[in-house]
């Protein structure tokens, strides 16, 4: 456990010094990107137990995928600094190298090539994890002619600004929709219904605060990690872990309550719309304390300008609008369903 290597470590090595070689010559982009912790940063010693290996993505030019990919896998060691270069990756016994062309590989992971342009559906459609594993990892060679792997990286790098304050204000809304709740689930002696409540506004919280700070949120699993990884967030975690922890609705709401003012205030302080008031208020005449998450919301959609986005339903993008896993991973499903929803054209798909 304690000679563990990060694996972007690991692939980066591998690439220098074995799969390089292999494509001298070839015009070609090479990286860690796509699924996996690694790509994100986040992996440990128990990452090794399965899908973890010397990993690189060669990029090369459609006509010459199968050829470039023959040459490799004929020319790979055994191990590499003791770890087998095939190995089970995603169910699947395979060298460590995957030999591809750019375009089919954006297609899958995204639903579209942002070297081509990216359309308000293409933004709102690709889910936060995997517009993470396009623009996380590492690129160790671009050098495929034209528009590359880090042209394609930087096009979907974050949202338009009107496109952001969209999302963020969907996110607001969320929030919204439930902050009385875990007071009133109480009122009525229902505290595990509370908690349930409290815990699912904490992970809107997490998301939001995320974003605020250009951070495509991860999936559930490294939603803590990446949160904790912010820049001043030891306070907003802090009331969130005592909102979670809480053992009654009026400690959860106290939690709760710092962690939108925190968000509130960095809000104010970013300028993504008209300033507001930080403070948690009454909701209307009931004893709940609530930030008031539309006023958020209205103020935001009232700094957009791109008369598409401000007719836009306050549903959001598909991580707003679902969290089923077989949907999010499929881009035609989660693009359909997007369409479907917001109301988008035909002609955008």
């Amino acid at each position: 456990m304690s000679d563990f290597v990060p694996g972007i470590d690991l692939s980066r090595a591998f690439y220098g010094e074995v799969v390089a070689p292999l494509v001298s010559g070839v015009e070609h982009s090479a990286a860690l990107v796509g699924p996996g912790s690694e790509v994100l940063a986040f992996d440990t010693a128990r990452s090794t137990d399965h899908d973890w290996g010397p990993r690189v993505l060669v990029f090369v030019a459609p006509e010459r995928v199968a050829e470039v990919e023959a040459k490799v896998v004929a020319g790979l060691p055994e191990r590499f600094r003791g770890l087998p270069t095939v190995f089970e990756y995603r169910e699947r016994t395979r060298p460590g190298v995957t030999v591809t062309d750019l375009g089919s590989w954006l297609v899958g992971e995204l639903g579209f090539d942002p070297r081509a342009g990216v359309s308000l559906l293409d933004w709102l459609s690709a889910p936060w994890q995997r517009l993470a594993e396009v623009t996380r990892g590492e690129v160790f060679h671009d050098g495929l002619p034209g528009a590359g792997l880090e042209s394609a990286r930087a096009a979907v790098r974050w949202y338009p600004d009107d496109v952001w304050r969209y999302v963020l204000a969907c996110q607001w809304r969320r929030i919204a929709q439930e902050e009385p709740f875990p007071g009133r689930c109480a009122e009525v002696g229902d505290e595990l219904g509370s908690a349930v409540v409290g815990a699912r506004l904490a992970r809107e919280v997490m998301r939001l605060a995320l974003l605020l700070r250009r951070r495509y949120p991860p999936y559930g699993k490294w939603l803590g990690s990446a949160l904790a990884r912010l820049p001043g967030a030891a306070e907003l975690r802090e009331a969130l872990m005592a909102a979670v922890a809480a053992r009654s609705w009026r400690e959860r709401e106290a939690g709760l309550s710092a962690a939108y003012a925190r968000l509130a205030a960095l809000q104010n302080r970013m300028g993504l719309a008209a300033r507001l008031d930080e403070e948690v208020r009454g909701f209307h005449d009931r004893p709940f304390r609530v930030i008031g998450g539309d006023r958020f919301a209205e103020a935001l959609m009232a700094a957009v300008r791109d008369p598409v986005v401000q007719g836009l339903p306050l549903v959001g993008c598909v991580d707003q609008s679902s969290d089923s896993t077989d949907l999010l991973v499929v881009p035609a499903r989660a693009r359909a369903m997007t369409a479907a929803v917001l109301g988008l054209e035909k002609s955008t798909l």
